[in-house]
Order: C-alpha cells, then sequence, then structure tokens
C-alpha cells in the first residue's frame, strides 16, 4: 500500500493499539506495533481487568460473613493473599498471551521495545533500529500522576498494588477519584485498616451527588476513614511502618500508601516536539474528531488524547482509526451518553446525565427513585439499602440519565444504557412488566 516499511506503525499495545492494528492489519495494511512494557496495557496489565478480580476476591469476605444466615457453616476459614495476587497474576499472563496471539493471527510485526518518533513518517526503536511508516499510531495511554511531597518515592500506585507481596494491614489512599475508591473498598473489605486523605470535600466528580452520598455513607459504615479537605504534606519511615502527615493532626501510621490522585497522559518522551504535534497543557496530545494531530501523518488514541479515559473509548477509537483510514469508511465516535462504574462495595454505576447537569441544562425535570434494602441485604448485618434514580426531560418525558448503587448496578446499568441510547421515555419503563423478584425491577418502579 506505499513505499514505507510498514503502512501503520503504532506505538502502544493496549486496548487501542491492538485494535487499531488488528483492523488495520485486516483492511490489507501491513502493520508493527511498539510496546515497552507489556501486551495489553493498562487495562489488561494493571488496570480494569486485575482490579475487578481483587474485587470478585474482596467480595467473598463479605458472602463469608453471613453465611450462617444462608445456613452454611463454615469453619477455620482465613485469607491468603498471596493465593489470590498469584492467581490474578497468572490469568493477566494468559490474558497477555490472548492479546500477543491476536497481534500474530493478522500478521502484526511486535517490537517489544521502547519506541520514539523522529519524523513525521520515521521511528527509532530502543535497540537502534529505524523504521519508517505511512502512519504512526500513538496508543500509549495514561500514566498514575503523584503529587511532589518529600517521602512520594515511599509510596505505591495503582501500577505497583498488584504486586505486593503481602497484603497491607494499615492503607492509606490518597486520592478521590474511582480508583482511589475502588482501592480502599477492596482493602476494607479483605480486613486492611484503610484511611483516604482527599485535597477537596467531594469524592468521584462527575458522578451524581446522591449517588456518591449513598457510597460515602455506606464506607464510612463499613469502617473506612475518610479525611477531606487536606492533603499528603511528607511520608517518611518509621521501622517497619510509615508515617503520613497531613497537617497539625497527628501522623497516620501505614503499612502502604497509595497515591491514587489521577492518571496523566503518557506522552513524554515520545519525539513529539521533533515533529511538531500539539499537547494540552497536561500532556495530552490534540487531536481532531478522525483522531489526527497537528501531524499530518501521526495520529493518536485512547487515554493519551484524554478525552474519555476508559477502555472501551479506547478500542472504538482504534477500530474507528483503522477503519476510516485502511478500510475506506471514514467514521467518528459518538462520545454522548457512555456508561461508566466505580466498583466500590457496593458498586455505583450511571449513564447520561446527572441530576445537576440536567436541571442547568435543561431547567424543567423530573426526578424519579427508589430507596430500597435488596433482597440479598437481608441476611447482612450491615442495614445498607440501594439506591436507583432517573433524571426525566419534563416536556418530553425522554430519559436524560440513570444512577444507582447496589448489589451488581454494574450489571444492571449496562441494558439501562441501551435504553438511554436509544432515547427512550419514562413510558417506556412504565410499560415494561417488572421481573420479579430482583433487583434491576425497581427500575420500572421507580416513582
Amino acid at each position: 500500500m506505499s513505499d514505507y516499511d510498514y503502512d501503520l506503525f503504532v506505538i502502544g499495545a493496549g486496548s487501542g493499539g491492538v485494535r487499531a492494528s488488528r483492523i488495520a492489519a485486516s483492511h490489507g495494511a501491513k502493520v508493527a506495533v511498539a510496546e515497552e512494557h507489556r501486551i495489553g496495557g493498562t487495562c489488561v496489565i494493571r488496570g480494569c481487568v486485575p482490579k475487578k478480580m481483587l474485587v470478585y476476591g474482596s467480595m467473598f469476605a463479605e458472602e463469608l460473613g453471613h453465611a450462617d444466615k444462608y445456613g452454611w457453616t463454615i469453619e477455620g476459614a482465613t485469607f491468603d493473599w498471596n493465593a489470590l495476587r498469584s492467581f490474578v497474576m497468572a490469568d493477566v499472563d494468559r490474558l497477555e498471551g490472548l492479546y500477543g496471539n491476536t497481534l500474530s493471527s493478522h500478521e502484526v510485526e511486535l517490537f517489544r521495545e521502547r519506541a520514539t518518533i523522529t519524523g513525521p513518517h520515521e521511528v527509532k526503536l530502543a535497540s537502534g533500529k529505524t523504521v519508517s511508516a505511512g502512519t504512526i499510531l500513538i496508543a500509549t495511554g495514561g500514566w498514575p500522576s503523584v503529587p511532589d511531597f518529600p517521602g512520594n518515592d515511599l509510596c505505591i500506585t495503582s501500577n505497583e498494588v498488584f504486586h505486593l507481596e503481602q497484603q497491607p494491614k494499615s492503607l492509606v489512599v490518597q486520592g478521590g477519584g474511582y480508583i482511589a475508591m475502588e482501592f480502599a473498598s477492596i482493602f476494607n473489605a479483605l480486613g486492611s485498616e484503610v484511611s483516604v486523605i482527599n485535597r477537596s470535600n467531594k469524592v468521584l466528580r462527575g458522578y451524581d451527588v446522591q449517588i456518591v452520598e449513598r457510597m460515602l455513607h455506606i464506607a464510612m459504615e463499613r469502617g473506612i476513614d475518610f479525611r477531606m479537605s487536606c492533603e499528603i504534606e511528607k511520608v517518611e519511615r518509621d521501622g517497619d511502618c510509615l508515617l503520613v502527615h497531613i497537617g497539625t493532626e497527628n501522623p497516620i501510621r501505614a503499612d502502604q500508601v497509595l497515591i491514587a490522585t489521577g492518571r496523566k497522559p503518557n506522552s513524554e518522551g515520545l519525539g513529539l516536539e521533533s515533529v511538531g504535534v500539539e499537547l494540552a497543557e497536561n500532556g495530552a496530545i490534540k487531536v481532531d474528531e478522525y483522531n489526527q494531530t497537528s501531524c499530518e501523518s501521526i495520529y493518536a488514541v485512547g487515554d493519551v488524547t484524554d478525552r474519555v479515559q476508559l477502555t472501551p473509548v479506547a478500542i472504538r477509537e482504534g477500530h474507528a482509526f483503522a477503519d476510516s483510514l485502511f478500510g475506506g469508511n471514514k467514521r467518528t465516535i459518538d462520545y454522548d451518553n457512555i456508561p461508566s462504574a466505580v466498583f466500590t462495595q457496593p458498586p455505583l454505576a450511571g449513564v447520561g446525565m446527572t441530576e445537576t447537569e440536567a436541571r442547568s441544562q435543561y431547567g424543567g425535570v423530573k426526578v424519579y427513585t427508589s430507596d430500597f434494602r435488596p433482597m440479598k441485604n437481608l441476611f447482612s448485618d450491615h442495614v445498607e439499602r440501594g439506591l436507583y434514580k432517573m433524571i426525566v426531560d419534563d416536556t418530553s418525558g425522554k430519559i436524560l440519565g440513570i444512577h444507582m448503587i447496589g448489589p451488581e448496578s454494574p450489571e444492571i446499568l449496562q441494558v439501562a444504557a441501551v435504553a438511554i441510547k436509544a432515547g427512550l421515555t419514562k413510558q417506556a419503563f412504565d410499560d415494561t412488566v417488572a421481573l420479579h423478584p430482583s433487583m434491576s425491577e425497581e427500575l420500572v418502579l421507580l416513582k
């Protein structure tokens, strides 16, 4: 298809890069990929996949806690962090192998080394080899952002948390986003003493306030200690422990300190300045609706562009890029009504506008809710209630958003997201017969 070594050279073999490579190759392009870490990227290797497996492992602790009410007597049950960690890491290895098989089965050449851009059509590998490509795609994702304070080298990020040799008896988490909330919830359920430090008085910005407030109430009832409107000033070692200083309060003693203050686009050291690729202030690569950068032959997808930091979005961007350039089907991505979830315990999920957003944009809205105790929770000593919420345009009856917290909320929300995307009205839900007894039936019984 061209006079270059490759029609497409992809830097980064994560979800977006692998999808783009596979689709471009299926369209007949000669494709190569460079990856300096492991195939699969953040999601598969050090993100949502191993995190979700830890979530499942931690949920089992709660099930054991009220097994007797189900009629089960379980004696001598203990938790082995190393067993869970080893299983998770083994499955990560399996998934990495599958991603590698995907590339090889589509005849995509893989370079397991770092690559930098040295020209609009030129890439240099760490081994010293230089190759040319008609198009270069950057899919290097994001990287944990760590604040600058004394002792930050003693802390870990979400990259390292999966590899801990021992489960921390006490853990300090700094951050108020989904990564912070999820790991705080995981280790709390596993029995660790968890403190969360957040520089503002709000967590999970972007999610519906009422749902987040319910999550905070449940998390505190479960024993997570929240320290709001403060941040870590210094961390120092004291024997086998760490001392975490947060102002005038006495320092918190902890086995581990997890920094989860967000992720930044992984664009440093790629040679972008040599080809005039424009960056945003936070280092994100600026692209147009077709993923093209300010350099005509260079494109970017996924978290390195800092649009919507979700794996399924990166996959769709990579697919659309390959179809547009190599498949004769020029298309863009619709970023409206993307569902998302936070895998706390219980998890929360949402799609569409929050109540605040809807009132700001539409003015007249109706809010329908169901505040209920899930049947599953009747077996638990925790008096935890689920909350489902639907925001509706008062004029048309169109559903603007659905948000929920409770057991299995992400599983339920995925189907509800289809209804939002299809532009259904509240009446369509009212006309649907409830599936009883289930938690999901609350969606068609909202008042």
